[in-house]
């Protein structure tokens, strides 16, 4: 019970730190790009990539850590399709409306259920697809405002769904499968997720922006909210991959979609953005329909702990399906090998 009550307030710890960091740095771009006209994303992100690497490269060089050895194939390509999934991500915004690239972003949640149902066999309740969907439409009331659609546009939009929830699933799936923790992964992942974005940044950003991210005048100004949105991404960057492995990549993504509705109450008090009654009514299905999944999700918790003799059976049963691909694939390899 204890280690049982002291990982429920870890799991609350994370969200609350994700919230928080989250909504920061939202409001904290927003004054960097709306009000003081520096439209770098990409870059910007990549440079967010680096500060966090920094980070924890002290941390860990101070002990506060311990680094662990990961296959470095598997962290490479986790690196890359993380990079490649917030270029692509960025370029869907560029290519699509307002509202497409809402709709891009609530397609994320369907996706990665279908996926983890497929390829992973985890099973969702009816009850909790009814509160995914409740969620769904309530941030779609609430968010989109236009819906324009491109062929361009559409690919990319696409790309950066299966991406971003293939990259989500790892996530989870590396920390548990390989016992490391959220720290261990993203430290060691984080160095290439930031080459790739450090590469493709000024391409992305001269492409959507018409400007030159080195031949931008950087004011006083600019540069304090550039240090302060890179402070605050090493506690975003820590609290995603935090969040996601204590939890599931869907319940991020629920926690994503709380985020935004508090990002556009928060625009609204704060700094006086547009606000309809079309706004409340969808943020407020939107928060009914998180009530309701965090609801089914601890009746759910409950009986797993009731019965958890079910729950290790299934996932043992998981876990052997795994070894025996992961042997076919080195019997595989072995016999090429040999005829070699």
């Amino acid at each position: 019970m204890g280690e049982m009550s002291s990982f429920q307030l870890g799991v609350i710890g994370a969200l609350f730190l994700s919230v928080a960091s989250s909504v920061s740095i939202v409001i904290c771009n927003k004054a960097l790009m709306s009000n003081l006209g520096f439209p770098f994303a990409t870059t910007l992100t990549s440079w967010h990539l680096m500060v966090t690497f920094c980070t924890l490269h002290a941390a860990q060089r101070s002990n506060l850590f311990e680094n662990k050895s990961i296959d470095m194939k598997t962290v490479i390509l986790f690196g890359l399709l993380n990079g490649v999934s917030i270029g692509l991500l960025n370029l869907s915004l560029g290519f699509n409306s307002i509202g497409f690239y809402q709709m891009t972003k609530l397609a994320i949640i369907p996706f990665t259920v279908l996926l983890e149902t497929i390829f992973l066999k985890k099973q969702f309740s009816q009850k909790i697809k009814l509160s995914l969907f409740l969620l769904l439409v309530g941030v779609g009331i609430a968010s989109i405002t236009d819906l324009q659609l491109n062929f361009v546009g559409t690919i990319l939009s696409l790309l950066a769904i299966a991406t971003t929830c293939v990259a989500q699933i790892l996530t989870n799936t590396i920390q548990k499968r390989l016992n490391v923790s959220s720290t261990q992964l993203l430290y060691q992942s984080a160095p290439f997720q930031a080459a790739i974005l450090f590469v493709s940044g000024p391409v992305v950003d001269k492409f959507l922006t018409k400007q030159n991210v080195f031949a931008y005048k950087y004011s006083p100004i600019v540069l304090a909210f550039i240090m302060l949105s890179c402070i605050i991404s090493v506690s975003v960057n820590f609290s995603t991959f935090l969040v996601i492995g204590k939890t599931s990549p869907v319940t991020y993504q629920v926690l994503g979609h709380l985020k935004t509705c508090l990002v556009l109450t928060l625009g609204y008090t704060l700094l006086h953005d547009p606000f309809t009654e079309k706004n409340i009514i969808g943020i407020l299905i939107a928060i009914f329909g998180m009530g309701l999944y965090s609801y089914f999700c601890t009746q759910e918790n409950k009986r797993k702990q009731a019965d958890p003799l079910e729950y290790q059976m299934k996932d043992k049963e998981e876990t052997l399906i795994l070894a025996v691909e992961k042997e076919g694939h080195e019997v595989k390899n072995s016999d090429k090998v040999s005829h070699v």
